[in-house]
């Protein structure tokens, strides 16, 4: 079954340039010089246009600053610190990381969390905070988070599908159409922090909530990779999308970091770090590790199961590294 949506318009008519500086500027890379911009009324029309690849794009797209963008800042008003997970690679243990520390977030009590999953084709993270069976109600105010406790809100596509086993098969405007409901209509409430799981790449769920929160702010993005080159070649490349965003990074994370026997607490490597991991990759350019998380077999129990490994298992060497972790993140944020 194929998860459908009534179409929703692009924010924008145009792809935003792969050299943009901070965000996308209202005129495309290959315009010609004296382009009025795709937002102007006269973009697709003036005697500039003429020639222009973009002209018919231009022409038939919406005009004027996005009407949703006051939208989402008025929610976000409330949302004090909004953090990016980021990968450029697929199966370095993103979401597995999003979750654990959404769930190290929201160990104290006082601490607002929210967790954000924009991995709109493959949403992870109803399955790993234990809210598979969940449902999203609506109200006149807007969507209502699911919550896997009580200071720990949680959106996902995959509380909007009918089975977990549905494909959403969706191109970019339908996917930034989304992401903007997430970010205008959800009842996020105040929360401390915002963490924000994010699919693999640079693509258009990266620009699109990079683009709808250029107002309130992003404070960071933590970038997870394991030790392998062929993990941290596709990392260098997510370094490089959010300096030309404009996205601060926070630092580094190494997961798979080693093999940490449960019983002897020996530690082997599995993942070989034959060009020096993660430590060696930010001592070049320049990027804060924050810290190693080791394997632990326990880790993916708990996650099929929805518990945090973190209160399961507060003694592994895992759960020591996620807590130096978030401890690190507070800090560089300014928050401890």
């Amino acid at each position: 079954m194929i998860a459908v949506q009534a179409p929703l318009p692009p924010p924008s008519p145009l792809p935003l340039g792969p050299t943009s500086t901070v965000l996308p500027s209202s005129v495309p890379d290959n315009a010609p010089e004296h382009c009025p911009g795709v937002e102007s009324s006269q973009a697709g029309k003036a005697d500039a246009c003429e020639g222009c690849p973009n002209q018919a794009v231009c022409a038939e797209g919406p005009k004027g600053p996005d009407p949703d963008l006051p939208l989402i800042r008025e929610r976000m008003k409330s949302v004090k610190r909004k953090v990016l997970v980021l990968s450029g690679k697929g199966g370095v243990g993103k979401s597995t990381f999003s979750a654990g520390l959404s769930w190290a977030l929201a160990a104290d009590e006082e601490c607002q969390t929210g967790i954000m999953d924009i991995d709109i084709c493959g949403p992870s993270i109803p399955l790993l905070m234990g809210l598979s069976s969940s449902t999203i109600h609506t109200s006149s105010s807007g969507w209502s988070p699911a919550y896997a406790l009580d200071n720990l809100a949680v959106m996902s596509i995959g509380f909007l599908l009918p089975s977990n086993s549905d494909a959403v098969i969706w191109r970019g405007p339908k996917k930034n159409g989304l992401i903007k409901q997430f970010l205008k209509d959800v009842e996020w409430g105040d929360l401390d922090y915002m963490v924000v799981d994010t699919p693999p790449g640079t693509s258009d769920e990266h620009l699109s909530i990079v683009q709808y929160l250029k107002e309130t702010g992003i404070d960071g993005a933590v970038l997870v990779t394991t030790p392998q080159e062929v993990a941290l070649q596709d990392v260098r490349k997510e370094i490089d999308f959010c300096r030309k965003v404009g996205i601060p990074i926070l630092g580094l994370v190494e997961n798979m970091s080693g093999f940490v026997c449960p019983k002897c607490k020996n530690e082997n490597q599995i993942f070989a770090p034959t060009t020096g991991g993660a430590e060696a990759m930010g001592k070049e350019l320049g990027i804060e590790l924050l810290g190693k998380v080791p394997l632990d077999p326990r880790i993916g129990m708990t996650c099929d199961q929805g518990m945090s490994f973190l209160d399961e298992y507060p003694d592994s060497p895992a759960t020591i590294a996620y807590l130096d972790i978030v401890q690190r993140i507070r800090e560089i944020l300014g928050d401890e």
